[in-house]
């Protein structure tokens, strides 16, 4: 991976122009700093653009950046760090949320290279917070030169981790930006939205997992009785055939018309459940629900995104493993959102919900207004580079 930036960097890099360095570990980091990096192309079109991540998750999606530069960042040593710096000759490093690599960090600041952390979050629970961890990561918290944080509570938590209160700015989260962005320029005439279009009350559960399905499916009997045209697209997490074949299996067992997401398009809306056993649609189809149920509150690994079918204004509901989701609080303080812990209790609020359309409408509009006051992180954030740049 050395070997490669350092080869890419000999190809493109030219240092007549300035160049900011991005590293997000992985894809949801990544989503946070891609907004970042194309707003800042067009405010500062000379400027050139590296991104790094450490997840093999982001390798693909690393391209979607536009950075000249792409690649892994190797590990956090003195020698790869300077290897680096020479290669990339960085006007400005910046990291995103929360992970920054200390002796990266100590490399640059002795080269008066200025670094920052945009979209900085650190949970009231985070390992971060323990005495070891400090011992290790305190210094580089502290030399940080500009810190973007997402809220107050979290700018007070980022003082914890050693970082200079003067260095703190509430900027927002970008995050709400790009849900925001994909929802408004959603295109309605695609082939999926355009065949799956129909006035059936419908439910898209996007991201589940199996234990957020037992409770799904376990209310959705109940809610096809209160609401019996009531119609459910279910996208798994991970759609493979293990996966998907026991939601067909399911839906198929309790006589209803349960179709892949290939068979739906040809059919028309007809299914009564549409199984999505592909991936990197999720966003799309959240325009065809009138409620949304996002997964992982019940999974250990955490909740998914909440806001994205927010920004849609459609109200959303979740697993009761929430607590490390900022955004489900906010839309739960809102009434745009609600937490359920049991399939009974999922049955009744998704048949209140989708058999009522002044009552989802209001929530829903309260989890879109939630997204909509989240607006403005990328700019704040463009204006932070702007001030470290020469």
């Amino acid at each position: 991976m050395l070997a490669r930036i350092r080869s890419r960097a000999r190809e493109v890099r030219d240092f007549e122009r300035p160049l900011v360095w991005f590293h997000a570990p992985s894809v949801g980091e990544g989503l946070q700093a891609r907004t970042i990096m194309h707003a800042l192309r067009e405010a500062r079109p000379e400027l050139q653009l590296a991104y790094t991540f450490f997840s093999p998750s982001a390798e693909r999606f690393a391209k979607s950046t536009g950075a000249e530069i792409c690649d892994y960042l190797p590990f956090d040593g003195v020698g790869e760090a300077d290897a680096l710096l020479d290669a990339l000759r960085p006007s400005l490093l910046v990291f995103v949320k929360l992970d920054v690599w200390p002796l990266l960090v100590a490399r640059a600041k002795a080269r008066r290279i200025p670094v920052a952390l945009l979209s900085a979050t650190v949970a009231s629970k985070s390992g971060r917070l323990n005495a070891r961890s400090l011992l290790f990561t305190r210094d580089a918290y502290a030399a940080l030169d500009a810190v973007g944080a997402i809220d107050n509570s979290n700018a007070e938590r980022l003082k914890l981790l050693g970082v200079n209160g003067k260095a703190i700015r509430v900027t927002g989260d970008t995050r709400f930006d790009q849900v925001w962005e994909k929802a408004e320029h959603v295109n309605r005439a695609s082939t999926i939205l355009s065949r799956l279009s129909s006035a059936r009350p419908t439910l898209v559960a996007g991201s589940t997992w199996p234990s957020d399905e037992s409770i799904l499916f376990g209310a959705w009997k109940a809610v096809r009785f209160a609401v019996p045209n009531a119609r459910l697209i279910i996208v798994p997490h991970e759609p493979t055939p293990d996966h998907v074949e026991p939601v067909l299996a399911w839906g198929n067992q309790i006589g209803l018309k349960t179709l892949t997401l290939d068979s739906a398009l040809s059919e028309g809306p007809h299914a009564d459940v549409v199984v999505v056993d592909q991936t990197g649609v999720l966003g799309e189809l959240y325009a065809l629900a009138d409620v949304a149920f996002v997964g992982g509150g019940f999974h250990a690994a955490g909740l998914h995104s909440v806001i994205e079918p927010a920004a849609f204004g459609v109200p959303v509901l979740f697993g009761p493993n929430n607590a490390m989701s900022r955004e489900a609080g906010l839309l739960m303080e809102a009434s745009g959102g609600k937490s359920v812990a049991t399939s009974a209790e999922l049955a009744i609020v998704l048949s209140r919900w989708l058999g009522d359309v002044s009552r989802r409408e209001a929530s829903g509009s309260n989890a879109r207004l939630v997204v909509e006051r989240g607006l403005g992180a990328t700019d704040r954030s463009v204006q932070m580079i702007r001030e470290l740049l020469p």
